[in-house]
C-alpha cells in the first residue's frame, strides 16, 4: 500500500487524461475504493444513534459528517495499502489494484478526508472529538500495521467502542457514555472484524497476512463470528438499568436463534455463517438504537 508511478503493472496514465470523462472515472473509482457499504452503514448508524440520543439537528449533521469523513479516510487508506496484496491474491473489484485509480490519488483522498475529520469531530466538543479521533486513529493503525498481527481485533474494538462515546460526549453537558454502550459497540466491532475478514482468509494467508482471524483459520472463524455479536446483544438487553422489557428479551431470543441456525447450518454452505452474523449484528444495532436515550452514564 504505497504510491508508485506505476500501479502494480497498471500504467499511471490510465487516470492521467483528466478530461470530463476521465474525472468521472476517477471519481467513481474513488467511490468504489472507499468501501462504500461499510462506510455508509457506520455513518447511518451513528447518525441514527445521534438522533435517538437526543442531539439537535445541527449536532446530528455534524456527527454524521465527522463519521463520514473518518470512514472515507479509513477506506481509502485500506485500499491503497492493500493494492499489492489484492493483485497477488487475484481479488477483483479493487480499483487501485486494477489500475482504475492511482495509489497516490487514493492516498491524497485519504489524507484530505482525515484532515477534514479533525475539525468536524472537534465541532462536537473537545471530549467528543477526541473520542472519535482516537477511533479513527485506531482504524488507521489497523490498515497500516495491526491487521497482520494477533491484535488485529483491537482497532475494531476501539474504533466501534468510540462511536457511542462520541455521540454521548457531544450531548449538552458532555456526559460520559454508559459502560455497557461502549462495551456492546466494541463487541460489535470484533464481530465485524471476523465477518469482514472471513471471505478473504485464504488470500490473506497466501500473501502473508496473519491477523487474529487468519491465525484461527476459516473453520474456527465460521463458528466464532456470531459470538461477539450475540454477546453485544446480551449486553444491550441485560446490562442497562431496569428490566430488559419485551423488546430486549425478543432481541436476545432472535440473536440466540440466529446464532444457533448459523452454527447448525454452517456446514451446508460457507455463506450461512456470514449471513447469520450480519443478521445478529443487525439485531444488536437495532437494540443499541432503541437504547439511544440511555447511552449516557447515570
Amino acid at each position: 500500500m504505497s504510491g508508485h508511478s506505476r500501479e502494480h503493472g497498471h500504467p499511471a496514465g490510465r487516470e492521467g487524461r483528466r478530461g470530463p470523462a476521465g474525472m468521472v472515472r476517477v471519481a467513481w473509482a474513488l467511490v468504489r475504493a472507499c468501501h462504500p457499504g461499510p462506510t455508509a452503514a457506520v455513518t447511518v448508524m451513528v447518525a441514527a444513534l445521534a438522533v435517538a440520543s437526543g442531539r439537535d439537528a445541527a449536532g446530528c449533521v455534524l456527527a454524521a459528517a465527522a463519521v463520514l469523513a473518518g470512514q472515507l479516510s479509513i477506506g481509502w487508506c485500506n485500499d491503497a495499502v492493500d493494492a499489492g496484496r489484492d493483485v497477488a491474491a487475484g481479488r477483483t473489484g479493487k480499483p487501485v489494484a486494477e489500475g482504475a485509480v492511482g495509489a497516490r490519488t487514493v492516498w491524497a483522498a485519504a489524507a484530505s478526508a482525515a484532515a477534514l475529520c479533525v475539525p468536524l469531530s472537534l465541532a462536537s466538543g473537545p471530549a467528543a472529538g477526541t473520542a472519535h479521533l482516537i477511533g479513527v486513529a485506531a482504524a488507521w493503525a489497523y490498515d497500516l500495521r495491526m491487521k497482520a498481527t494477533a491484535l488485529s481485533w483491537l482497532p475494531y474494538a476501539v474504533g466501534f467502542g468510540s462511536l457511542p462515546a462520541f455521540v454521548a460526549l457531544g450531548l449538552p453537558g458532555h456526559p460520559w457514555p454508559a459502560w455497557w454502550a461502549v462495551l456492546a459497540a466494541a463487541l460489535l466491532g470484533c464481530g465485524a472484524h471476523l465477518a469482514n475478514v472471513l471471505p478473504d482468509i485464504p488470500g490473506d494467508l497466501a500473501t502473508g497476512v496473519r491477523g487474529w482471524p487468519q491465525r484461527l483459520g476459516e473453520a474456527r472463524v465460521r463458528v466464532l463470528v456470531p459470538l461477539p455479536l450475540l454477546a453485544a446483544t446480551a449486553v444491550l438487553a441485560l446490562a442497562p438499568p431496569g428490566p430488559p422489557g419485551a423488546g430486549g428479551w425478543a432481541a436476545l431470543a432472535a440473536a440466540v436463534a440466529l446464532t444457533g441456525a448459523g452454527t447448525l447450518l454452517g456446514g451446508r454452505s460457507p455463506r450461512v455463517p456470514f449471513a447469520t452474523a450480519i443478521a445478529v449484528a443487525a439485531v444488536g444495532v437495532v437494540l443499541l438504537l432503541a437504547r439511544g436515550t440511555e447511552i449516557t452514564a447515570a
